[in-house]
């Protein structure tokens, strides 16, 4: 009992020890956010959604619960040595898969804006698999591309061959979704883990030139659908499609630029107000900062955005191993792709894909998955 109640105690004081390891500045930006998030996703919906009658606070509850779940689950993802998740590497990558396969089956996946990336729950919740596959990929390449093989310190041509074959099953599976905005996030991420492990320069060259020849092997082969088509358009010259995408990035810009120094005060803008930019809560959130908080505001998000990257970098220079530095950099290049491709696209900088802006959009399992990546850092930094 007294060896038992021993046991115990070093536990609690060793999970103690490792909360107190954590990275403070990460931590307060990521709350930030996350606050700041709460409110624009409010002010995106209420009035909208009262006006048919509905409750004014339903987004809300739902994006604080999938915020709790999130942070639940990312202080979860603590307490597990992250040199020890790699024995359950295959097992989240084959439920990745799984799920990814079974969003294909009619009956089981769901449609959303022309993707069948989502599968419905009752309840009204939905699992997106291909967030899961981020995380997959991220910790399954990481894990191959760390193990040493015949004294050689940089990884060989099967190591990397191998951390491919990890990503490429999934990635295949989210094409066919099609999802290009996570395909483009994931490529990120395999892209730079593999350019940082110590692999020849070829490989990063040679994925890249693989990239484009995929891209327009997709277009001529019809896998890229045409809305997806009418984006890139849209991006190339906003006149093309008017009366869907380029209407759309139209008033993005219109409700971003109408906010001018300060914002038009939080819910005041008229803009969010009349649901002139579709889907406002997820998407497009940033049009919500740019209208209410103004240039000073998004100025606050972005600089936020930066802390964490920051830190992320900060963490993936101090970690004890390759394997730990590798899901570091894994992680802050899916965050910082993301970031960039969301406020990009709302500014018309980049082509429009359908991602969430991290930590601030109504996201559902995006946003838990987000927090995952985010507990991810914690315990490297933690244990480093």
């Amino acid at each position: 009992m007294t060896i038992l109640s021993t046991k115990s105690k070093r536990s609690r004081f060793e999970r103690i020890a490792i909360v107190d390891r954590f990275d403070i500045p990460l931590l307060v930006a990521v709350a930030a956010l996350l606050g700041i998030g709460i409110l624009l996703v409010y002010a995106a919906t209420r009035d909208w959604f009262a006006s048919f009658g509905g409750d004014p606070e339903y987004y809300l509850k739902r994006h604080a619960l999938n915020i709790v779940i999130g942070l639940l689950l990312a202080f979860g993802t603590t307490l597990i040595d992250y040199r020890l998740l790699r024995a359950y590497t295959p097992f989240v990558w084959g439920i990745a898969v799984l799920g990814l396969i079974a969003v294909l089956i009619p009956g089981i996946g769901a449609t959303v804006n022309g993707a069948r990336a989502w599968i419905a729950l009752p309840g009204g919740l939905q699992i997106q698999p291909a967030e899961l596959a981020k995380i997959a990929i991220i910790v399954g390449i990481a894990m191959v591309l760390a193990e040493k093989h015949d004294g050689y310190e940089e990884p060989q041509a099967i190591d990397v061959l191998q951390a491919l074959a990890v990503a490429a099953i999934p990635v295949l599976l989210i094409v066919l979704q099609p999802d290009l905005g996570t395909t483009a996030i994931i490529g990120a991420s395999v892209l730079t883990m593999i350019a940082v492990s110590g692999a020849q320069l070829r490989w990063s060259v040679g994925l890249l030139a693989l990239a484009g020849l995929g891209a327009f092997a997709a277009i001529k082969l019809g896998v890229i659908a045409q809305y997806q088509l009418n984006r890139l358009q849209s991006f190339v010259d906003p006149t093309a499609d008017p009366q869907s995408t380029g209407y759309q990035l139209r008033q993005a810009r219109i409700t971003i630029g109408s906010g001018g120094l300060f914002g038009k005060g939080l819910f005041n803008g008229p803009q969010t107000n009349g649901r002139f930019v579709p889907e406002q809560q997820t998407d497009f959130i940033f049009t919500v900062a740019g209208e209410e908080l103004g240039f000073v505001g998004c100025g606050i998000i972005i600089a936020l955005y930066i802390i964490i990257l920051w830190r992320a970098f900060v963490i993936a220079r101090r970690a004890n191993d390759l394997f730990g530095r590798l899901v570091c950099l894994g992680v802050t290049a899916w965050f910082g792709f993301q970031i960039f491709e969301n406020i990009g696209m709302t500014l018309g900088l980049a082509p429009m894909t359908g991602v969430p802006l991290p930590f601030l959009s109504y996201a559902g399992f995006c946003l838990i998955a987000t927090l995952i990546g985010i507990g991810l850092l914690l315990n490297i930094r933690a244990r480093s």
